[in-house]
């Protein structure tokens, strides 16, 4: 019996083999490259070398080490010199060579990266080209609600938002917010249209929409329109088509610390005396740009010893505006300036223990606290716009209400006596 079954084991192990041997071995396979496109071309198809150009680099200099054909780089630079700035190439900017797959060492095209979207192509075989393309770009539109937490460039960070939106924010609600006393418990909602390369690489903010910002516990609408649909122009309203805009800026600089206000009597750190203070003192690193709040005539430029250098600008019948030790006048007497154009920079001529600029503010020829006036608005909206412009706001206004309903639990659509809009 026992041999019986050894013998069996015996035969099933032979016809197991048997079947093992006949099984097919697996075909191997062939992986294949994949396709990489970029900059128009078929990386594939080229040797690529990146690098990036170093302190001192020139693209003449680029040449002569990587090119080898039968063109003198001198001769490259004069024919494509029209096409490309070559002046424009900077340290860190990097640069991609795609050099022949046959021959290792020539260098058929040269691409240069200006910027995260922008570049430059020197196409070196047969003909030599050179022009100019973009990456390609999505545009992707977004709605985000937040309570600040810190600056609004930190809470827009945490939001993993390009910081540079809060610069726009800060512009088109300066006319309203005094951004330097925004605090922790404010609170904004904003639409806006995001960039990004390649469907993927985040490049910035294109362009905001809607927003709102609550200061105080009082509610700012901000909405883009265009009177006229043709124009490049852009103004902001709010909900009811009031202009953003007041006739006057909030102060002559973008970035400041008030270091001393318009007073009666006043210790002067350089005289040594009590004297009343017309003006208000903004300190600011030597150098800033000073900015005229409000679009007008320059009435006078000079020097005197208390002053140092000063410009000050007529508006109208009512209003001008001076600005006191500037490092640098940028304008001249008799000239047309507009709001928020550049007129002098920062410094500590006269009478100045520090740079900053003194702005002082007369009304009906009397000088007089700006801080304390209340400064008239831009022309409103003209009622054969209003229609299209309430139309094409309303379904944006409900958005930004909708993520901040659901962001803050709140009911922004109230006003601050708890009545609806």
């Amino acid at each position: 019996m026992r041999n019986l079954f050894i013998a069996q084991f015996i035969l099933l192990s032979l016809f197991s083999c048997s079947d093992k041997k006949e099984e097919k071995l697996p075909q191997s396979q062939v992986i294949e490259e994949p396709i990489v496109v970029e900059f128009g071309f078929t990386l594939n198809d080229f040797k690529v070398e990146r690098d990036t150009i170093q302190s001192g680099a020139t693209f003449g200099k680029l040449l002569e080490e990587h090119y080898t054909g039968v063109h003198k780089s001198h001769d490259i630079t004069e024919k494509i010199k029209d096409s490309f700035n070559l002046k424009s190439i900077r340290a860190g900017r990097p640069f991609t060579l795609l050099k022949s797959k046959k021959y290792p060492h020539e260098l058929q095209v040269f691409v240069y990266e200006a910027d995260n979207i922008n570049y430059y192509v020197v196409d070196l075989r047969d003909s030599i080209v050179a022009y100019k393309k973009q990456k390609p770009i999505t545009i992707k539109r977004r709605t985000i609600a937040s309570e600040i937490n810190g600056s609004l460039s930190e809470t827009l960070a945490q939001a993993k938002v390009d910081p540079s939106l809060a610069h726009n924010l800060a512009e088109i609600f300066a006319y309203s917010i005094d951004f330097f006393k925004i605090q922790k418990g404010d609170k904004f909602a904003v639409t806006f249209y995001e960039k990004y390369i390649n469907d993927s690489i985040y490049a910035g903010v294109e362009k905001m929409e809607a927003s709102f910002f609550e200061h105080k516990k009082k509610t700012f609408y901000a909405f883009p329109f265009k009177m006229d649909t043709l124009s490049k122009k852009t103004d902001y309203y709010d909900e009811e088509g009031k202009g953003l805009k007041t006739m006057f800026l909030k102060a002559p600089l973008d970035y400041f610390r008030i270091s001393s206000k318009f007073s009666p009597r006043r210790f002067h750190p350089v005289q040594m005396t009590w004297k009343a203070h017309k003006g208000t003192d903004y300190a600011a690193a030597h150098g800033t740009p000073i900015k005229t709040t409000a679009s007008g005539v320059v009435e006078r430029t000079g020097f005197t010893a208390g002053n140092g250098n000063y410009v000050k600008v007529k508006h109208n019948s009512t209003y001008a505006t001076q600005y006191l030790h500037m490092s640098k006048i940028l304008v001249k007497t008799g000239q047309r300036v507009e709001q928020g154009q550049v007129i002098g920079k920062v410094g500590s001529t006269g009478l100045a223990t520090g740079p900053h600029v003194c702005y002082r503010f007369w009304k009906n020829g009397v000088q007089v606290d700006p801080l304390s006036q209340k400064l008239p608005n831009t022309e409103p909206m003209s009622e054969k716009h209003r229609p299209r412009f309430l139309a094409q706001i309303a379904p944006l206004k409900k958005e930004l209400d909708s993520i901040a309903a659901i962001t803050f639990k709140s009911d922004l659509t109230k006003t601050n006596n708890g009545t609806k809009k």
